[in-house]
């Protein structure tokens, strides 16, 4: 299995996800696009694209003018290709606009422990119709995706009380999934190392926040992980069938 993630900054990768697709043997190419690293020119040779989040946003291209290659790409990828695809936070956004949403600033960022619930189209989908109709993960972004209401390909899978596509599908291969389903028990203080990230967590929840946020992210990570667990094993069984 050959994977490619592209990821915004060094500390925010697979998580988890990465722990299980090493342990499976999956062979990772990681391409660290802040960094001035190229997306390989042929991706027909990876079974599946990864695209992480980041403190950057999706119309900061002139801060960050990878960012204009790196769409153009993930449109080859999964438009052209229609090859799998899951993009976490950022990497949702990036989805979104390239199949024609907009991200826009969210009136109310979320930041913390927060609930995502499902829509009846989890059901029948690949990746998600075995998780609950509530979940509690790991929310951190203040833009999201919107505008794709009149897209035939789209699919609404989860929304939250403040962010209608928290998950949504693309076709039956594409997957934008706006929270973090994929942390681990290191995330949070790794995250908060950053400036971006801890500035965004004060003005939402106070000076000091990072301690309490922890505190709230272990509590729920066996959740979080066993979530992680289902959604790498319903990908590799049935989308990609390996």
């Amino acid at each position: 299995m050959n994977v490619l993630i592209l990821q915004h900054i060094k500390i925010e990768d697979p998580g988890y996800i990465k722990d299980l697709m090493i342990k499976d043997g999956a062979n990772l190419t990681t391409i660290e696009l802040d960094e001035g690293e190229k997306i390989p020119t042929d991706l027909s040779k990876f079974d599946a694209m990864l695209c992480m989040g980041g403190p950057m946003d999706t119309w900061m291209e002139k801060e960050h003018p990878w960012l204009i290659e790196e769409k153009k790409r993930i449109k080859e990828y999964v438009i052209d290709l229609k090859k799998p695809y899951l993009g976490f936070c950022l990497g949702c956004q990036l989805l979104g606009e390239v199949v024609g949403g907009k991200v826009v600033k969210s009136n109310n960022p979320e930041i913390g422990m927060l609930n995502i619930n499902f829509s009846k189209n989890k059901d029948t989908d690949l990746l998600f119709s075995k998780f609950p109709e509530k979940i509690t993960s790991l929310q951190w972004h203040s833009y999201e995706v919107q505008n794709l209401e009149n897209n035939k390909n789209i699919t609404l899978l989860a929304s939250s009380p403040e962010t209608k596509y928290q998950i949504f599908k693309y076709q039956s291969h594409a997957y934008g999934i706006q929270f973090h389903i994929e942390v681990k028990d290191t995330t949070v203080n790794d995250w908060g190392c950053v400036p971006e990230y801890k500035i965004a967590l004060e003005k939402q929840l106070g000076p000091n926040a990072l301690e309490k946020f922890d505190k709230e992210a272990q509590a729920n990570m066996e959740n979080m992980n066993n979530y992680s667990n289902i959604l790498y094993s319903k990908f590799k069984s049935d989308i990609l069938k390996v």
